[in-house]
């Protein structure tokens, strides 16, 4: 069998930057086993399959290690897929997920992704958190879904190196830190997940759901332009509509192609 496959950079105007993605196109999803062993096989922070229905799309993720409940990039990639591949004349598309619906409408510089808002709560500092940072964070909050450890300055942000097996060890699928950002940003921030099998993400639409909601109240602002400083970089443009958040970036094509199952 053979499925048509696209690789994007996500999250960046220039290739080799963002966050690469895989899209893999079916008619409907594979038994998991063959889903994660592909994923596996890419390499990527996640692959993303599609399989249509009606005017929809039904959508999961893998990372080479589990399936997720919501990624940010990989949705960000398949909507380009569709919208610049598969269904050219189309200016929006709704995804089935996991996570609910996920719209995405295009707009002349890229895509606008509604994403629901992953509220957190103040926590203690998770034993071991910040020797597995080598840095102390100021506050540190906590959801089902990561922990966010807000640091003194961008500066400290930028300059961590963590110890991804302490990370690892730390109780929760991954951990954001963030702190305000410099012109023209408002907030920077990484996100360490080893756990998923992915030391470090390039760029994480899923965190700016719990960073968002959190920044917007403290920054007394609902828009804002966010810049996650990994190695390759990439920035979001990001709305806080009530419960939803609206995540805006750009997708480059790396490769085209078809898989053979």
């Amino acid at each position: 069998m053979q499925a048509r496959i696209f690789q994007i950079d996500a999250f960046t105007t220039k290739r080799f930057a963002g966050n690469p993605a895989a899209v893999i196109l079916f008619e409907s999803f594979p038994p998991d086993d063959v889903m994660q062993a592909i994923a596996d096989e890419n390499n990527l922070a996640e692959t993303a399959f599609l399989v249509p229905e009606a005017r929809d799309y039904r959508l999961r993720w893998f990372t080479p290690k589990i399936e997720v409940p919501l990624c940010g990039h990989a949705t960000l990639a398949s909507a380009a897929a569709v919208m610049e591949r598969l269904e050219p004349s189309r200016r929006e598309v709704v995804f089935h997920s996991a996570s609910g619906l996920l719209p995405v409408k295009r707009t002349a510089t890229g895509y606008v992704m509604d994403f629901p808002i992953r509220p957190s709560t103040r926590i203690e500092l998770p034993c071991g958190l910040d020797r597995a940072l080598g840095a102390k964070p100021v506050e540190v909050y906590g959801n089902a879904f990561n922990v966010m450890a807000l640091l003194q300055d961008e500066t400290t942000v930028r300059a961590l190196a963590p110890d991804m097996d302490a990370i690892a060890a730390i109780d929760t699928p991954g951990v954001i830190v963030t702190a305000r950002g410099s012109e023209p940003y408002d907030i920077v921030s990484r996100y360490f997940a080893p756990k998923k099998g992915i030391p470090e993400d390039p760029v994480t639409g899923g965190a700016h759901t719990m960073l968002i909601p959190y920044w917007a109240a403290t920054l007394g602002k609902t828009e804002l332009l966010a810049f996650q400083a990994s190695r390759r970089g990439g920035e979001i443009r990001c709305r806080l509509a009530g419960e939803r958040v609206m995540l805006e970036g750009s997708c480059v094509f790396y490769l085209e192609g078809h898989v053979d199952i």
